[in-house]
């Protein structure tokens, strides 16, 4: 038994799918085959049930499942301490959604690197559910998220502030001229809402659920750049953390009533062994945006 060949397996167990494993793992997919194969053959079990296109755990596969990925979890922990005490450096794995970024980056990650050169730092752009989801898998190491999700409390967690939601328009636009809007307001606005694992977009769309109202999606982006062309050019209005657009003076930002909080956050996950350099990070973090959002509360 081999290590890539439990995580192949764990892989393939997530999914329900080779081809899909293969893909998150950058691997082929007869590698993956060839070591499910291995497994099955050397403990003379049946792992998977197969029908098209879909894998399903046997009840021995489930076991096996429980069992693999406790060991995984133990051999990356060790891994981490064994780094730390050959002082190898590992790098940061950092995820965080592309509107976050514009809150956070790149001024800390300069400031970071200012403090910590020998240390490197990695960002993946996910949006706030998945990105916490990775952090769980132990495929990022932390993750700055909007914290309102299903699991948050299940996470270390670190709140850096408190934001409400906005609703953003060109000076065209029909409701420019308003103090503030409600959900009902918006029904039949063309509105572009942001990437489908956003925290964001799960909090906007149960609203209008709750308002039995569905909302007029004319566009899903993940690219901040791509929303800003579509409010400039008046086409539809946009929901935004209230401090997202400071470079845009041009655009109009319309509080929502009632208002809707959203606390924003770093989280990583419980129990996890973080080597030296997670650790710096997380401690970095908390100073620079205590002493950052200080600055900007001061008059």
């Amino acid at each position: 038994m081999k290590i890539s060949q439990l995580e192949y397996f764990c892989a393939v167990s997530q999914y329900h799918s080779i081809t899909q494993a293969a893909q998150k793992l950058f691997v082929t997919q007869p590698a993956i085959s060839n070591a499910i194969r291995e497994l099955e053959k050397e403990f003379s079990v049946s792992l998977f049930i197969r029908s098209k296109n879909h894998l399903t755990l046997t009840n021995e596969g489930e076991l096996f499942y429980q069992k693999a990925t406790t060991l995984l979890a133990a051999i990356h922990q060790a891994s981490s301490q064994f780094y730390d005490l050959g002082k190898q450096i590992l790098p940061v794995k950092v995820g965080i959604p592309p509107l976050l970024s514009t809150l956070f980056f790149p001024e800390t990650l300069i400031a970071f690197h200012e403090r910590y050169p020998q240390i490197p730092v990695e960002l993946f752009e996910y949006g706030s559910i998945r990105a916490a989801s990775l952090v769980q898998e132990e495929q990022l190491d932390l993750a700055f998220v909007n914290m309102h999700f299903y699991d948050a409390d299940n996470m270390n967690t670190y709140q850096i502030l408190s934001e409400h939601i906005v609703f953003c328009v060109s000076p065209e636009h029909r409701l420019a001229d308003a103090k503030n809007v409600s959900v009902e307001m918006l029904k039949d606005e063309p509105l572009i809402m942001y990437n489908t694992d956003s925290v964001q977009n799960a909090t906007l769309r149960a609203l209008f659920e709750s308002k039995g109202i569905k909302p007029n999606v004319i566009m899903h982006a993940s690219q901040l750049y791509t929303i800003k062309a579509f409010i400039r050019e008046n086409l539809g209005g946009a929901c935004f953390y209230s401090s997202i657009l400071a470079d845009c003076p041009d655009f109009i930002k319309i509080p929502i009533v009632p208002l809707i909080s959203q606390d924003i956050g770093l989280v990583w996950k419980k129990g996890k062994y973080l080597n030296s350099s997670v650790n710096r990070f997380i401690s970095f973090v908390k100073s620079y945006t205590r002493q950052k959002l200080s600055s900007i509360s001061k008059p």
